[in-house]
């Protein structure tokens, strides 16, 4: 029982906060007492609230209580500590397998409370007592509980490691320091730690700042992520109410179109059948007529029959009937095919208009586009392998190299017939669209040789169909003594060194595309900043026989 209340004692004169024995002990405001560097601890973190809490009770106070040792507090604390060593140890101050025990108990070993580093060796309370008593001991480094003593004990001399080489960057003990490592860089190991200490705590500052410069960054992460979400919520809101009034729209001029045609229907068959009325009335005349020709025919009374003829004679007016078409009709065959070709007109726009819709989605990028590359290596990090297209070449180009060689010949080629291919000049362009961010290099030769990018709705024939000179294509013009930059028909001389080798740098999303001259260093050329709204393809276009430019092998 005297156990138990000791163990009850102990809980009572802990700190909530460290949960070891009342260092300083202070009580605040609300009476609940802690160790006056633990609230302080707490309350520093408080400071830009300027309200200060409990850690126990949540009670507030302001403005910040003035904290006083409580002596007989204190006083308390000693004397538990004492009358504590002294009392039998409960279970579990024994120590188990994962613990470290104390180096001094026979029998059933307690756990250790500190480990000495001087002497070296791990001792319970009790056996620690000594060096707290006397004068020699007390100066001992006392530590954690530690199962690596013997690390710290040479293994040449069996002594204490207390001096640190720092020419090999090793502890050693003081006869290490006059055999082996004399003349050595030495210190003493707690002037090393203390240099070390510096460094770590430098270190700490670093990691600490980075810690919080990442924060800011998860912070501000998730605040686009609630942006993305927002966006696209409303975006697929706004998306389904257009969608929604274009179905409503439809089958609006559905329903017009049919009650259209129902209202036509029923006027013409009301016509038709008033036509059809009129028509079986003369018909029931004529007949009663020819019956009473018929009785007038058979009268042998030759007075009476020129009495009647002249009267009987007379016949009503004709129904008109020219307007009864006997060929085959169509009626509202016509509508029908009104309707079909409205169907494929929006088939086509909504083909063409998807396109750019779903590469707006695509190109929604929440982190910054990544800066262009400063070395080669780095463009070379987003190398595509280009291939071009037989079915864009004029004809007067010959494809080699796996289709990425492209030589201006004057006989031409033998290429089939095909929508996409240019008819009035000499250009081609990539089979492989490009999007996100691409390098590739070209090796030209010759007089003068185009180097571009374009839309595949560029046209093909025409002088708009040439590179550079239409809003859909981009052009940097290599000749033997210059550079020319165009774009929109518009002209824009560039300078840089001349090479036979053009790099091209494209960041889809970013908007960027760059020219560079490739020698042993790379120069930028041009540089553009736009916006993209489609895929773009690799293209080059030639002014001369002979002339030739190969999409070179990065990879």
């Amino acid at each position: 029982m005297a156990q138990q209340g000791v163990q009850l004692d102990r809980e009572a004169f802990s700190c909530s906060i460290c949960l070891d024995l009342l260092k300083d002990p202070v009580a605040i405001p609300c009476g609940h007492s802690y160790c006056m560097s633990c609230i302080k601890g707490f309350w520093d973190e408080e400071d830009e609230k300027k309200i200060y809490s409990c850690p126990q009770c949540r009670q507030t106070f302001t403005p910040r209580p003035v904290l006083v040792k409580n002596t007989m507090l204190a006083l308390l604390v000693e004397q538990l500590k004492k009358t504590g060593l002294q009392a039998a140890p409960a279970d579990h101050c024994y120590a188990g397998p994962e613990d470290v025990a104390c180096d001094f108990c026979t029998g059933r070993k307690l756990k250790a409370f500190k480990s000495c580093l001087n002497c070296p060796a791990s001792y319970c309370e009790k056996h620690l007592q000594p060096h707290y008593d006397v004068a020699p001991l007390k100066k001992h480094k006392l530590v954690d509980p530690s199962k690596t003593l013997q690390e710290n004990i040479c293994s040449r001399h069996d002594e204490v490691m207390k001096i640190f080489c720092r020419t090999d960057q090793q502890s050693i003990c003081s006869l290490c320091s006059v055999d082996e490592h004399k003349g050595h860089d030495t210190v003493s190991a707690a002037a090393e730690r203390t240099e070390r200490q510096r460094e770590l705590e430098v270190s700490r500052q670093k990691i600490q700042q980075r810690i919080q410069d990442r924060e800011k960054d998860v912070k501000l992460l998730q605040q686009e992520v609630e942006a993305v979400n927002r966006s696209a919520d409303k975006a697929v809101e706004d998306s389904e109410k257009v969608f929604t009034e274009l179905i409503r729209l439809i089958q609006k001029r559905s329903s017009d179109v049919k009650q259209q045609i129902r209202s036509q229907q029923e006027t013409e068959v009301s016509r038709v059948k008033e036509l059809q009325e009129k028509l079986e009335q003369e018909i029931t005349e004529l007949k009663r007529k020819d019956a009473e020709l018929k009785q007038l025919s058979h009268t042998e009374d030759h007075t009476q029959f020129l009495h009647n003829y002249p009267s009987l004679s007379q016949l009503s007016a004709s129904t008109d009937s020219s307007s009864i078409n006997i060929r085959p009709l169509k009626y509202f065959e016509d509508v029908t095919a009104a309707v079909s070709e409205l169907r494929d007109q929006l088939q086509d726009i909504l083909k063409e208009k998807w396109t750019n819709i779903s590469l707006t989605v695509t190109e929604v990028d929440v982190l910054l586009s990544q800066p262009e590359p400063k070395t080669r290596a780095g463009f070379l990090k987003h190398s595509n392998e280009i291939t071009l297209d037989p079915n864009t070449a004029h004809i007067n180009l010959l494809l080699s190299e796996g289709n990425r060689k492209a030589t201006v010949m004057r006989k031409e080629q033998s290429y089939s017939s095909h929508p996409d291919r240019f008819t009035r000049c000499w250009q081609v362009l990539s089979r492989e669209s490009l999007t996100g961010r691409c390098y590739w290099e070209v090796e030209w030769s010759g007089r003068i040789v185009y180097v571009a990018v374009a839309y595949k709705n560029i046209s093909r024939a025409g002088d708009e169909s040439h590179f550079g000179h239409n809003d859909k294509s981009w052009a940097l013009d290599c000749s033997t003594n210059s550079y020319q930059f165009w774009f929109n028909n518009i002209r824009t001389p560039v300078s840089g060194p001349r090479s036979s080798r053009v790099g091209v740098y494209l960041d889809h999303r970013a908007g960027i595309l760059s020219f560079y001259s490739v020698s042993e260093t790379m120069t930028l050329l041009h540089r553009v900043q736009t916006t993209f709204t489609q895929p773009l393809y690799a293209g080059v276009w030639f002014y001369y026989y002979g002339d030739t430019a190969e999409f070179c092998k990065l990879k």
